[in-house]
């Protein structure tokens, strides 16, 4: 399959409705979901009929899509995903960063290193002019992701949780990167 983009470690590459057993089992982790929703258990129709269908959407501006299948490159094994999308689908301006990963490749660096290779396609590809990230105030590690990756906080909010979930009371917080801060630490 053809690849959007390889690290040294990773190989990510578009979406197919046969990841939906990955993903199915990836979103059943309590402790991956612990701050999307509280770890409560996703249902393979949920998968197929919602998740997929996102991951599976292109993006007019960027020519492709924003949602990426990641796999480990010597091996091959499913690690997860990350997220590079335009906020607006006509508009590449502003990319939001995300990622979603299984415990077997969390503290090994692989958020980091996928991080750091969509906002450098980004900005030398995809006229990106902002990467923007958020995560729960209370979720340290994905914060120590962005901080690592190059973004810095922005600022902290209330978001508006159709089900509150451990940790939400404190908030959720957002990072950005422009271009010109990219260009300045090259």
């Amino acid at each position: 399959m053809h690849a959007f983009l390889e690290t040294d470690r990773l190989v990510l590459r578009p979406f197919t409705a046969d990841d939906a057993d990955r993903l199915f089992a990836l979103d059943n982790d309590p402790d991956v979901m612990r701050f999307i929703n509280g770890g409560r258990p996703t249902s393979h129709e949920v998968i197929v009929e919602r998740t997929l269908p996102r991951l599976l959407h292109d993006f007019p501006c960027f020519g492709t899509r924003g949602y990426w299948a990641a796999q480990e490159k010597g091996t091959g094994v499913f690690l997860g995903w990350f997220e590079f999308r335009p906020l607006e689908d006509d508009n590449p301006a502003v990319a939001e960063l995300g990622y979603r990963l299984n415990k077997a490749a969390w503290g090994r660096g692989h958020a980091t290193e996928g991080s750091r290779a969509l906002i450098d396609k980004g900005f030398t590809e995809l006229a990106v002019e902002r990467v923007t990230a958020n995560t729960m105030a209370v979720n340290r590690a994905s914060r120590r992701v962005m901080e690592k990756s190059g973004l810095s906080f922005l600022r902290h909010f209330t978001g508006d949780w159709p089900e509150a979930i451990p940790g939400s009371e404190h908030g959720e917080v957002e990072y950005e990167l422009t271009r010109a801060e990219w260009e300045r630490r090259r």
